[in-house]
């Protein structure tokens, strides 16, 4: 087997630092020994981009907020998805994370960064969500393992009973908040019930065949909209 490539370290405020390896095509994001994301693992990314965007039909000119670039998967399914009056802004908190997507990833990142629909926000999504009451028709999570904060502590915030609330308080009428989680976690889902939404919870395969079906583990994408 080729062995990885080491492409970088990216400090996270308030967590332990990020690498970046490569292994012949293949590109993966690991916190110490768990590997967050790969380019081979990438089908809930974006089922987390196209299903939000599904949700949202009809709105001629939508503002999403995407917590997390990550790699670039569920940005990239958004823009496929949306028109050309439609807005999206991404909080990344790392930024590591968008120096590779423009250095060793460029290609893969395929310009999206610099789409006139994107707005490029470094810093905590939970700011951004406090910033704009009322300001986006969808909020969509994916900026740990799920709702465990495994990345840093202070992710629990967002899934916090305040924080759910918070991000109720950001979206327009009929809004979606969606979260990406590496498994199901029956606790949120009550949490997100009790804190005044309506829950539909989806699990998608971590590959995407092309077909609609996939392989892989399976994740957990909550689509919650304001009761």
């Amino acid at each position: 087997m080729t062995p990885r490539e080491l492409l970088g370290v990216a400090d996270v405020p308030g967590g332990e630092p990020l690498r970046l390896f490569r292994r012949d095509g293949d590109f993966m994001i690991v916190l110490d020994r768990n590997e967050l994301m790969s380019t081979r693992m990438s089908g809930s990314e974006v089922a987390l981009g196209t299903m939000t965007c599904d949700r949202l039909a009809g709105r001629p000119s939508p503002h999403l907020l995407i917590g997390g670039y990550g790699m670039g998967f569920t940005l990239r399914a958004v823009l496929c998805r949306l028109g050309p009056q439609a807005r999206v802004t991404v909080a990344e908190l790392v930024p590591g994370i968008i120096e590779w997507a423009r250095g060793p990833m460029a290609a893969l990142t395929d310009g999206c960064l610099d789409d006139p629909r994107v707005t490029l926000a470094i810093g905590d999504v939970g700011d951004a969500i406090r910033a704009a009451p009322r300001g986006y028709d969808a909020i969509l999570l994916d900026v740990d393992n799920g709702p465990d904060g495994l990345t840093r502590a202070a992710n629990d915030g967002l899934y916090s009973a305040r924080g759910l609330d918070e991000a109720r308080n950001a979206l327009r009428p009929g809004g979606v908040l969606a979260i990406w989680s590496a498994g199901p976690d029956p606790a949120f889902a009550k949490r997100l019930a009790r804190a005044g939404f309506t829950v539909d919870e989806v699990r998608v395969r971590a590959r995407d065949d092309g077909k609609g079906g996939g392989k892989g583990a399976t994740h957990v994408i909550w689509f919650a909209v304001p009761r």
